[in-house]
C-alpha cells in the first residue's frame, strides 16, 4: 500500500522528503522529465521495481500533486503520466543529484535507461549547428533537435529528421564517451544510421 510515513520534522528539507523521499520516487520523476509516459514505459525503465511498487509511487506522487494522469485522444487513447508544474520544479534537484552521483562508482551489473542517457546528452551538449534527429532507443522514438548552444529532447516522431539512429541506451552512452568508436558500433550491428552520417558524428562529439 502507498506509504503515509512522515519524518514529523518541520524542516523544509524533511517536508520535501516526506513527498519524494520514498525509494524509487525520484527515479519515477526522472523518467517523466522529458515528457509524458505510459505506465508500461515507466515500469520498463525501472527493472528493479515491481509493478505494484511503481503503481504505489505514482499514486503517492499524484496524491501530492507532483504527477498527474492524462488521457491521450484517439487513436492513441492511452493514459499517460506527466509532471505537474510543482513536479517540474524538481528537475534541477534531480539533475544536481545526477551531477553529484557522477563521482561515485557504477554498480555492476547495472541497468541504464533511455531517459538517463538522453538527459546526459541534453545537459552536456554544446552543439554548433541546427539539426533534427529521430532517435530510436529500445523501440521507443525520441525527437532530438540541436541549434547553436542548445539541444532539446521530446518523445515522439520528428517531421523531417536529418538522420535516424537506432541503438540501445548503453551503446549510445558508450559512444557519447568515445565517439571515435561509431564505425565499430555500426559494423557489429549495435547501431544503425539512416540519413546524414556527418550530423550524427557531430551529435556525438559536441558535448
Amino acid at each position: 500500500m502507498p506509504t503515509s510515513r512522515s519524518y514529523g520534522d518541520a524542516c523544509t528539507i524533511a517536508r520535501a522528503l516526506d513527498v519524494v523521499g520514498e525509494r524509487w520516487a525520484l527515479l519515477v520523476v526522472r523518467e517523466l522529465l522529458l515528457g509524458p509516459q505510459r505506465f508500461s514505459d515507466v515500469r520498463r525503465a525501472l527493472p528493479g521495481a515491481s509493478s505494484n511498487l511503481v503503481t504505489d509511487r505514482l499514486r503517492e506522487l499524484e496524491g501530492h500533486g507532483v504527477v498527474a494522469r492524462r488521457k491521450l485522444p484517439p487513436p492513441a487513447a492511452a493514459t499517460v503520466y506527466q509532471l505537474t508544474e510543482p513536479g517540474r520544479e524538481l528537475e534541477p534537484v534531480v539533475l544536481a543529484l545526477g551531477a553529484w552521483g557522477a563521482r561515485l562508482p557504477r554498480p555492476e551489473p547495472a541497468s541504464l535507461g533511455a531517459v538517463s542517457v538522453l538527459l546526459y546528452l541534453r545537459e552536456s551538449a554544446r552543439p554548433r549547428a541546427t539539426a533534427c534527429y529521430r532517435l530510436e532507443l529500445d523501440a521507443r522514438v525520441w525527437t532530438v533537435r540541436t541549434e547553436p548552444g542548445r539541444l532539446t529532447v521530446e518523445p515522439g516522431e520528428p517531421a523531417a529528421p536529418d538522420a535516424t539512429v537506432r541503438t540501445d541506451p548503453p551503446t549510445l552512452n558508450a559512444l557519447l564517451e568515445r565517439p571515435a568508436h561509431l564505425a565499430g558500433a555500426i559494423d557489429d550491428g549495435r547501431l544503425a544510421i539512416e540519413g546524414d552520417l556527418a550530423a550524427v558524428r557531430r551529435l556525438l562529439r559536441e558535448h
